[in-house]
């Protein structure tokens, strides 16, 4: 486990005196950190109070009379919970994935019986749906804020939440509208009529009952958080302090207790490794690493005008995943190395860091063992 390595990395660190164990252990007071620890404890709030799932069930509802309507009422709930929920692991294996598996089901299309019915087209749907919302927030996968903090400690550029978005949103958006309708096209379902399945959410949408004070709670601590992450700019207030507020706001209502707060695995696991990366990141430039790898792979990209050193950076940044099980693994093996690569040959070093960023969630479409 990643969690396990990091701590056995910051002891041989210590040790071999690579580092002082102050300097290995720095990361942890990283702000972007604790931004990701209260982003999965938002999570769990959507899913403990069953605010995920209203929303999905009120979406298919509406709009989900056909099987390509299903998979946009699916990618549309994929969308409004990614900014809260930095595992996408956890957005379609929490919310998302169970809600697919009941509406298979009632058409009768299993893995092993019948899954061209409409079962494989929703699973290719949401999945390929997924990589392009886990690209459009920096709160939408965990490996986003470490891409954040590399890029101010290696380059000195900082991007913040309203940055992300803002360059991500119209792409991401046109790429969730072509999405699902190539799929339907080049993997069409047998099943086109999706009436009996919006009907049978419909029932369990009567069967939730009204919204509960605590889904009230959690969505108005959503909607906050989202317009204050979107106008820190403008309030200059950091976006830690509003997950901090938020979380705040979750305990004293009772909407989350403290043990909802230990028992958050995910969160806890992903300090100690993204805490033990960012303190090693911040030394990376100060041992002359990136300066040793960019010498080092870009004698094998050609000279000549940026955009070539930039397409070649961002396509074998893309393609390698084939060789990486792990969105977070490839973010911190490949990022700052191609970064490096573009912006030392004259690339933008926004647009590279954005892209390389965005490549690295985009990636996951290419292989079914690329999340996690």
């Amino acid at each position: 486990p990643i969690g396990g390595v990091s701590i056995i990395v910051i002891t041989v660190a210590a040790l071999t005196g690579t580092l002082k164990i102050g300097e290995a252990i720095s990361g942890f007071a990283n702000s972007a950190i604790w931004l990701i620890v209260g982003a999965f404890l938002f999570s769990r709030g959507f899913i403990k109070t069953g605010l995920g799932k209203r929303i999905a069930y009120n979406l298919i509802a509406a709009f989900g009379s056909s099987s390509l309507r299903l998979a946009y009422a699916l990618a549309l709930s994929d969308l409004i919970l990614a900014p809260a929920t930095p595992s996408n692991t956890a957005r379609v294996g929490g919310v998302i994935m169970p809600i697919t598996t009941s509406l298979a089901k009632a058409f009768g299309s299993e893995p092993q019986d019948g899954p061209r019915k409409i079962g494989s087209f929703l699973m290719q749907s949401i999945y390929q749906v997924n990589t392009i919302t886990s690209a459009m927030f920096q709160t939408s996968m965990a490996g986003n804020t470490l891409v954040a903090a590399l890029a101010l400690q290696s380059f000195g550029i900082g991007i913040t939440w309203g940055d992300w978005a803002m360059a991500a949103i119209v792409p991401g958006i046109i790429a969730l509208i072509i999405m699902p309708y190539f799929i339907y096209k080049v993997y069409p379902p047998e099943i086109t009529d999706a009436r009996e399945a919006q009907q049978m959410i419909k029932e369990e949408l009567k069967g939730l009952g009204k919204m509960s004070f605590q889904e009230w709670v959690m969505l108005g601590v959503f909607v906050l958080a989202l317009v204050l992450w979107a106008t820190s700019q403008f309030t200059k207030i950091d976006a830690t302090t509003v997950a901090f507020l938020g979380i705040s706001i979750l305990l004293a209502t009772s909407v989350l207790v403290w043990d909802d707060v230990k028992s958050e695995k995910g969160a806890w696991d992903t300090l100690v490794w993204m805490g033990t990366l960012m303190g090693f990141a911040g030394f990376l430039s100060k041992l002359g690493f990136i300066k040793w790898a960019t010498v080092l792979v870009g004698g094998y990209i050609p000279e000549g005008s940026w955009i070539i050193a930039f397409v070649i950076a961002v396509l074998i940044n893309t393609y390698s995943h084939y060789v990486f099980a792990s969105l977070t693994a490839h973010i911190s093996a490949m990022f700052v190395a191609f970064s490096a690569i573009a912006i030392s040959a004259g690339a933008p070093p926004m647009l590279t860091l954005l892209m390389i960023a965005f490549t690295s969630n985009l990636c996951m479409s290419l292989t079914h063992y690329a999340a996690g």
